[in-house]
């Protein structure tokens, strides 16, 4: 018999005993109600397809500031910003941390002037932008709100998303900087902060994305992902903020792989879970508190450097994935991202994939076509079943944090990578390019490249504007974040002086270090 993804087993035929005796109303509902299993709105991609919100940042601001105005005028419609790994982990582009990083993977910003380039000629009350930012998050999205009120845009006018999911950084990614007591405190911080100041932001993008390119299955993806979001619902919850004043804002984020049947199924599982989960564990009332609203990202982990062209063909099978499992927004890769950071072409071909999805098909005529099917609806509640008893093994831990101490996450995921490398390498699993059908002349490829001048560049913007400034000024509003975070305080008001008097990304995430520590993974995980 074959198998899932996860390692579920999934039958060659399916006909009505697959579903004898199944509860359609209890299991489904109408789209847009609890549990929302076919869609969080009435009327999803019926009325207006999803958003095309493209991922994009790569050297200086001014580069990244260039590449976004080409996406609007393609008709993109929402930005998604790409920081490098310096910006990332909390440092500036001239400290020896950052030698030979600036620039490399996303945009680097070092402070406020650096923001104000980036979105030069971007109307911020027109456009949302999600930032791909976790443990410095609340900084990024401070200089994104300065910058929105020097064009004049209050900050209820503001849209957009902060990926904000520090935990998943320990399972992960590690891009963390803080511990985790301490990391969850800035979140229920941002929460707050957002709930008075930014209304309409989504203060959390709690994501699988990054544990599926590591390795996990979409069972793993979904639960330790709600196994997450339950930890950031229980810190914002001891904080003394109400359960249907900040759920509302959370989004979550996952990757769609080219398994069209199971990322279907997995999508509709983690709606009903997290419905399910909101309602009877936490007391949410608001339907809005209730719904799992998403972003999703085609699998950069199956794209290859092997005929890159191919990838245009899986990106394309990944978005209709994401489309018919009811994503909110979705960022198709570039072809030939499996190389180096994505041509102006290949970007321009990324977007015109969803705009054929969304233009030149049918699927956006109706709500869930999918519901009802005997396969598809077996998958989901498999696959739901199966997430739950996994998020029982983190809830039997602790919680996700006592779990990520234990390294519990990163060794189920490490072993879904090794098997599925396993498999590759036997021959069992097929990859187009890779182990099958292969060719032997591979056409040339000009991939983009950074310009290495661009790191001594930072560093010269840096030592003016560390001259230009008034050092007291910052040295005050420095101190000032320093006492908020060694009390109770929310750090993001001072935070937000300190950024606006030109204090640096590095600067303010090195106040917090002293206060709060750093981690390190323990040893033998």
């Amino acid at each position: 018999m074959s198998t899932t993804e996860s390692g579920l087993p999934i039958e060659p035929v399916y006909g009505p005993d697959a579903l004898d005796g199944w509860p359609a109303a209890q299991r489904l509902g109408a789209p847009g109600e609890y549990p929302f299993t076919r869609g969080v709105y009435p009327t999803m991609y019926t009325g207006r397809p999803w958003t095309m919100r493209q991922y994009a940042g790569f050297g200086t601001a001014a580069e990244s500031n260039r590449r976004y105005h080409q996406l609007v005028e393609a008709g993109t419609g929402g930005l998604s910003v790409a920081f490098d790994l310096p910006t990332q982990m909390g440092y500036d582009s001239d400290a020896p941390v950052a030698a030979g990083e600036v620039g490399k993977v996303g945009v680097a910003i070092d402070s406020i002037e650096d923001m104000r380039v980036l979105f030069d000629g971007i109307p911020l009350g027109e456009v949302s932008t999600s930032m791909t930012i976790n443990a410095p998050a609340a900084l990024l999205l401070l200089l994104y709100q300065l910058v929105g009120a020097e064009q004049g845009v209050a900050g209820d006018r503001l849209t957009g998303t902060i990926q904000n999911d520090v935990l998943k950084e320990y399972i992960a990614r590690g891009t963390y900087i803080y511990p985790p007591a301490a990391s969850l405190r800035l979140t229920s911080d941002i929460f707050g902060y957002c709930r008075r100041e930014l209304p309409r932001w989504n203060t959390i993008s709690i994501s699988g994305y990054h544990m599926a390119e590591a390795g996990a299955t979409p069972v793993q993806e979904v639960a330790f992902t709600l196994a997450n979001a339950r930890e950031y619902v229980r810190a914002a919850l001891s904080a003394g903020l109400d359960v249907d004043e900040f759920a509302p804002r959370l989004s979550f984020f996952f990757v769609s792989r080219t398994t069209i049947l199971e990322e279907v199924a997995k999508f509709r599982a983690a709606r009903r879970i997290w419905a399910r989960v909101m309602r009877d564990e936490f007391g949410a009332t608001n339907p809005k508190s209730q719904m799992l609203r998403f972003h999703t990202q085609t699998a950069g982990v199956q794209l290859t450097a092997q005929q890159p062209e191919v990838n245009l063909v899986r990106v394309a099978v990944q978005a209709l994935a994401a489309v018919l499992g009811g994503t909110q927004s979705l960022h198709t890769n570039s072809y030939d991202e499996a190389i180096a950071l994505p041509t102006e072409k290949a970007a321009r071909l990324a977007l015109r994939t969803q705009q054929v999805l969304a233009y030149e098909t049918d699927v956006t005529r109706t709500v869930d076509p999918f519901a009802g099917s005997y396969a598809v609806e077996s998958l989901t509640d498999e696959l739901e079943a199966a997430a739950v008893a996994l998020m029982t093994q983190v809830e039997d831990m602790g919680g996700a944090v006592a779990a990520i101490e234990r390294g519990f996450q990163k060794d189920q995921i490490e072993q879904s990578a090794y098997d599925v490398a396993k498999q590759i390498d036997a021959g069992e699993r097929t990859v187009v390019g890779v182990n099958r059908f292969l060719t032997n002349d591979e056409e040339p490829y000009e991939p983009l490249r950074v310009d290495p001048a661009i790191e001594q560049a930072q560093a010269e913007r840096l030592a003016r504007l560390r001259a230009d400034r008034d050092g007291a000024a910052v040295t005050r509003a420095l101190d000032a974040l320093r006492a908020a975070a060694a009390g109770t305080d929310n750090v993001l008001i001072p935070m937000r002086e300190a950024l606006a008097a030109r204090a640096t990304v590095g600067e303010v995430c090195d106040a917090l270090r002293e206060v709060w520590g750093t981690y390190s993974a323990p040893t033998g995980i």
